[in-house]
């Protein structure tokens, strides 16, 4: 399919086929994604080992549960509010190289924890690689890819995220899957799994971290920060690698237009009040809220608490979270070969209805006592929707909306209210159970689902096959 498809892609975006060099912008992008991978796997393998790091620390209390279980992502709001100045100040490549350093060393330090006090340390600086590579790395590859590739380019992102998430899930499995088929948590203590079965699963992903680390030496800088910063000689060459000479004369001038003859000043938060940006950035928040708020992360981060009421035992909770990765990696699939065919405001709206009627059946499921294989199935048919829709949906969007000189700053608003409300969706989630039910709290993920596909129907317009210098003239014209 990639060769297949590649003459009508680059002609019609104005490169000619024989000078696209698809493979290294394929390469460039599956480095940049490796955020994502390691992003995916330091957000989920929590799930995981929660119970057996709980048990460790003898932590019992509801409070200091969802705390350790969502400490991350305050790391990761702080990544993503520093992302913005880091990026316009020292380039998208040097900040790729930052978020791989701290993967590898929090990795490591996680599960070396002595204490709560050094566990929560190292999993907010692990925190902090997640919101750096979360915003870096979609608004990376946005920047390098040619228009009618960008989007399954930026969902590239996605997939490895999928990847990490199913990577810890099934690591998190391995290392669990001799415990004694009725075995607690409680009746571990003293056992290896008690003392060690947590800590490596953290410290698996150091890996892939200095994998990530070592192939982020080597990628170019974006040139649309090389021309923001007026360095004209070193993004002609990074455009000639991706599309030959006549693109990067063409593409140059675009940009350059496009950023006018601010691209030497500095940008100033004053600038996100200018020229139809703040009605962008309404609908940037909204969708990175929604992504967060529509539940889905719940399944994930408590899923064994969610496969234990509905009747499985330990090991088959373990099994029943690989099941999740799996057909998340799956449906991640879909999004990718039709991100940008379909499109992405239709996605979305599919993805909202099906997330939306998912978490109505599973409520029911809960409502009606329901146990075994109808909640699984539930659940999983919630993860589908997601995959293929708000999940790697929300990033593309996000990565491309925002006009060249203030992506920066204006992606990493989006992604700080990303992780705000991703930390309120994790934390709150026993507190709201606890009120609500399950089968309540699940009801209200729906609606929460239901009203953002009104959001998204009225609010999203279409940004399929476009570069983002006319995005960023027809959303302004259509804003102002």
């Amino acid at each position: 399919m990639l060769n297949g498809s590649m003459h009508d892609a680059s002609s019609s975006a104005g490169v000619p086929a024989d000078e696209l060099h698809i493979v290294f912008v394929l390469l460039i992008s599956v480095t940049a994604a490796m955020g994502g991978l390691l992003f995916g796997y330091d957000w989920v393998v929590i799930g995981g080992a929660k119970d057996y790091l709980f048990a460790h620390f003898h932590v019992t209390g509801v409070d200091q549960q969802g705390w350790l279980t969502s400490c991350a992502l305050v790391g990761a709001l702080l990544g993503s509010i520093c992302s913005a100045g880091l990026s316009d100040r020292f380039g998208r490549k040097l900040m790729l190289i930052v978020s791989a350093a701290v993967f590898l060393v929090s990795s490591i330090f996680t599960g070396m924890a002595g204490s709560i006090a050094a566990f929560t340390l190292w999993r907010v600086a692990g925190g902090l690689a997640i919101g750096l590579a979360s915003n870096i790395s979609p608004m990376y590859i946005a920047e390098i890819s040619p228009a009618r590739w960008r989007g399954r380019l930026v969902a590239l992102n996605q997939l490895t995220i999928v990847i990490g998430v199913l990577a810890a899930q099934i690591t998190d499995w391995l290392i669990t899957r001799h415990v004694p088929a009725h075995a607690t948590t409680a009746s571990l203590a003293g056992s290896w799994y008690d003392l060690w079965a947590w800590r490596w699963m953290f410290i698996a992903v150091a890996g892939p971290s200095a994998l990530f680390f070592f192939c982020s030496l080597f990628v170019p800088e974006s040139p649309r920060w090389l021309i923001k910063e007026g360095r004209l000689q070193q993004a002609h060459q990074v455009l000639s690698a991706i599309g030959g000479a006549a693109f990067a004369r063409s593409a140059g001038q675009s940009i350059q237009e496009s950023i006018g003859s601010e691209s030497l000043v500095k940008v100033q938060w004053k600038d996100l009040l200018h020229r139809g940006v703040p009605a962008l950035l309404v609908v940037g928040v909204v969708l990175a809220v929604l992504q967060q708020w529509s539940g889905i992360n719940v399944i994930f981060n408590y899923a064994t608490d969610i496969y234990r009421r509905a009747g499985y035992t330990l090991n088959q909770q373990m099994f029943n979270i690989v099941i999740t990765g799996v057909i998340n990696l799956v449906f991640t699939f879909v999004a990718l070969f039709t991100v940008d065919r379909i499109g992405r405001r239709t996605l979305m709206l599919i993805g909202c209805c099906g997330i939306g009627l998912s978490h109505l059946a599973v409520g029911w499921a809960f409502y009606a006592h329901l146990h075994g294989p109808v909640v699984l199935a539930f659940t999983l048919a919630t993860i589908a929707f997601y995959a293929m829709s708000l999940a790697p949906v929300t990033w593309v969007l996000i990565s491309e909306i925002f006009p060249n000189r203030v992506r920066g700053a204006s992606v990493a608003i989006s992604v700080s209210a990303l992780w705000i409300a991703c930390f309120a969706l994790t934390y709150s989630f026993q507190p709201l159970t606890a009120a609500l039910g399950i089968a309540g709290t699940f009801w209200l993920y729906s609606g929460i689902c239901l009203a953002g596909w009104v959001f998204v129907f009225f609010s999203v317009k279409e940004t399929k096959g476009q570069s983002l210098e006319q995005l960023e003239q027809s959303l302004h014209a259509a804003r102002r």
